[in-house]
């Protein structure tokens, strides 16, 4: 041993327990098309039934759209080691991410057939720690207003405690 962290000579942490991770996904062109087909409602409804197939990044991450419509978005992430940044809890960025797709979801559940949006940008207030320990979160985004050219959406991020663990806001721009 190099150190009293257990280190080996190698670097390695010595009695440390490798892991790994399989996961696969669908190819995304059908419901890429779809997306820009189909209102946004009937999109969403096919995607959540599971006539559309689920968006690689939902897979790469693990969390689920639960339900999208009307400008509501809910999304449920359970938090897991592979999640982790090098401090020993979930990576802001798998939180931001998760609250961008609340927000990009509840927009594009009101727009028509024909119209897409792309997120302008995101902002977001991250107010608890998130390990596998937290347990499942819910994310929640709603738009606050939805205009011709652009939209506002917020989400909140809430553990099975009902404590907030984050919050965000997104504006989008609208193509027509």
């Amino acid at each position: 041993m190099t150190d009293s962290a257990n280190h080996a000579s190698d670097g390695t942490t010595e009695g440390a327990v490798d892991r790994s991770r399989t996961y696969s996904w669908s190819d995304p062109a059908a419901a890429a098309v779809a997306a820009r087909e189909l209102a946004g409602g009937d999109f969403f409804s096919q995607l959540t039934s599971g006539e559309l197939p689920v968006p690689p990044i939902a897979e790469t991450l693990g969390f689920t759209a639960v339900f999208v419509k009307d400008g509501l978005a809910r999304f449920e992430l359970d938090p897991q080691e592979f999640h982790y940044n090098p401090i020993g809890s979930v990576h802001g960025g798998v939180l931001a991410t998760l609250c961008d797709s609340a927000c990009g979801c509840a927009v594009h559940s009101l727009l028509p057939a024909g119209a897409y949006y792309t997120s302008l940008d995101l902002s977001v207030k991250f107010l608890r720690q998130v390990t596998s320990a937290t347990g499942r979160l819910v994310c929640e985004g709603t738009v606050v207003h939805m205009g011709s050219r652009s939209a506002l959406a917020q989400a909140s991020l809430t553990g099975p405690d009902g404590k907030l663990y984050g919050r965000a806001t997104s504006s989008c721009m609208i193509f027509r």
